[in-house]
């Protein structure tokens, strides 16, 4: 028997960050049941020009609303500045990257990127920013930095986001949760771990009796 979780996200999407403490207890209460957990980021936008104002505060009022609902840090003031391009597939990138090279350590950036893009304001759409954090989260700095820019790491990133894609997911964040190669949806956007633990607990009994 094969199980597995797929948390599909995005590091700069702010829902998933709200998300962030319900997807760590969730992760590891599939890990006590000896069920790893998959990253896999999205691509919430890849590319693009710098925010116009009207953007800019539509993307704060979500952010509003995250912090409403979930209780996450927001660093409001100065965040996005003029000039900023909303490009998340560096930080995905990053992720994946990291993925390939120290799966555990992974997790640790993963928390890093959004800490710094949401609670302090860095601008985690650089390579510099980037790699700062992937040595913080003791990744070697000139071995990251090379397959942080490989093409290898750039089109597993495409891939990725072309899995996510063509399964038509829509929103982040989502957990999957896969058996024998059976894809089972936990959640397509946030809800609260109490809503969350009870069915992950019955997938997770069923996939021990499978």
């Amino acid at each position: 028997m094969s199980a597995r979780l797929l948390y599909v996200m995005d590091p700069m999407c702010s829902w998933c960050w709200g998300f962030a403490p319900v997807a760590e207890a969730l992760i590891a209460q599939a890990r006590a049941a000896g069920v790893e957990t998959r990253l896999v980021p999205g691509g919430l936008r890849s590319g693009g020009s710098a925010l116009d104002a009207s953007t800019r505060k539509y993307i704060l009022e979500h952010w509003q609303a995250v912090h409403d609902a979930t209780g996450q840090g927001f660093r409001f003031d100065g965040a996005m500045p003029a000039g900023f391009v909303y490009d998340t597939e560096p930080a995905c990138r990053a992720l994946v990257t990291a993925r390939e090279m120290d799966a555990q350590g992974m997790w640790r950036l993963l928390k890093l990127i959004q800490a710094s893009f949401y609670a302090q304001g860095v601008d985690v759409t650089r390579a510099p920013q980037l790699v700062d954090l992937a040595a913080q989260a003791a990744f070697d700095r000139d071995s990251f930095a090379a397959h942080f820019a490989s093409h290898d790491s750039r089109a597993a990133t495409s891939a990725d986001f072309a899995w996510v894609q063509d399964l038509g997911i829509a929103g982040f964040p989502t957990l999957l949760a896969e058996r024998n190669g059976q894809l089972a949806l936990l959640t397509n956007g946030y809800q609260p771990l109490d809503s969350l633990q009870p069915l992950l607990g019955r997938w997770l009994q069923q996939a021990a009796c499978a």
